[in-house]
């Protein structure tokens, strides 16, 4: 974040250091630029680089999410203090699950802890644990047991009462039961 702020107040420099330019040739010409120039310029390099790093926030996240990490949903979204995104919606938030280390269970091999990544952008990083049940097909919340507690993990599965439908056509699902990677 604060790489960033010092990126924009570059930006904003930079853009008032070409309407510098610009009023130095105006007035080598012999006619004067509008005082106007230099903070509309600067103005529009924070507003541009501002935009920019919103629309590739994204793409820069998934680039840095190590190997068997992959994005199973996105939220797009549009704002009506970014006008810009009524032609273009921004993507702000993602899931992405470590399906490349998903853990199958001892007693039902169809069934499948999982860690889910929740991004948002200006946010930390999120970890939730998810358990995935290929047959039914379901997911819960996965809450580690107590250390004085004697249910096995399946059976703390099992116990699990909060269980929400997943469609068969949702990323998440084919990345966990059926890629042949598990």
């Amino acid at each position: 974040m604060l790489f960033e702020f010092i990126a924009t107040i570059t930006a904003a420099f930079g853009m008032a250091g070409v309407a510098l330019i610009i009023a130095h040739l105006s007035k080598l010409s012999g006619k004067r630029a509008p005082r106007w120039l230099v903070p509309l310029f600067a103005a529009i390099g924070i507003f541009g680089f501002q935009i920019h790093q919103e629309y590739n926030w994204y793409d820069q996240q998934v680039s840095q999410l190590p190997e068997g990490v992959n994005v199973v949903k996105t939220a797009e979204s549009t704002e009506w203090f970014r006008p810009w995104s009524y032609i273009k919606p921004q993507v702000l938030r993602f899931i992405a699950a470590d399906t490349g280390n998903a853990s199958v269970q001892v007693d039902d091999p169809n069934m499948h802890l999982v860690n889910l990544y929740l991004f948002e952008r200006r946010r930390s990083v999120q970890k939730i644990l998810q358990v995935i049940d290929c047959d039914t097909p379901a997911r819960a919340d996965y809450v580690i047991p107590q250390k004085n507690s004697n249910l096995s993990i399946d059976e703390h599965v099992k116990q699990t009462t909060a269980w929400r439908e997943l469609a068969t056509d949702d990323l998440l699902f084919i990345r966990v039961c059926t890629d042949a990677s598990i």
